[in-house]
């Protein structure tokens, strides 16, 4: 059975182990995972519950196994919501990160965001056909998300709210 809950200080170790993943972060830009002291994924948690609901960061189990995370961040000047999801492999390709997705999208319109978007990295194939299955299209980069010298390194994907 598959549950989405918000993070908790019971579940920062399965954080920290999802997030020292090199296969899970590489598309992130940390290859050989992030490491996180205990303290600083325990400030990490206390800004995201300081800044609920327009932050919200949520650990995803399926018969109590931990699988991975999603987590939105609304920006309330611009109506719209960064979207996120990282899973470990045994759980890629089940369907939980449709299922997920699409739970941190309708809690991010529900709490204000008019869109949401994602922006992989063109090499991950995988997270791209998933935001397509799940309606977001491609569109040019708003000049805000642009790095300094203005060129993208990852592709935009924008969805409105229904």
């Amino acid at each position: 059975m598959l549950e989405i809950r918000e993070t908790a200080a019971e579940d920062l170790k399965n954080v920290q182990r999802l997030w020292a993943d090199g296969d899970v972060m590489r598309f992130v830009g940390f290859p050989d995972g992030l490491r996180q002291t205990e303290e600083q994924l325990r400030r990490w948690l206390a800004w995201i519950t300081a800044n609920r609901p327009l932050t919200n960061h949520y650990s995803i189990y399926v018969d109590g196994v931990y699988c991975g995370e999603t987590f939105y961040q609304i920006d309330p000047a611009r109506g719209s919501a960064a979207l996120d999801i990282k899973l470990f492999n045994f759980a890629r390709g089940r369907g939980i990160a449709s299922q997920a997705l699409s739970f941190a999208m309708a809690e991010a319109f529900k709490n204000g965001a008019e869109r949401v978007w994602v922006d992989p990295v063109p090499e991950n194939g995988r997270a791209i056909a998933l935001y397509e299955r799940l309606g977001f299209q491609k569109k040019p980069m708003p000049e805000h998300l642009l790095p300094a010298d203005g060129t993208p390194l990852s592709i935009y994907m924008e969805r409105s709210g229904e």
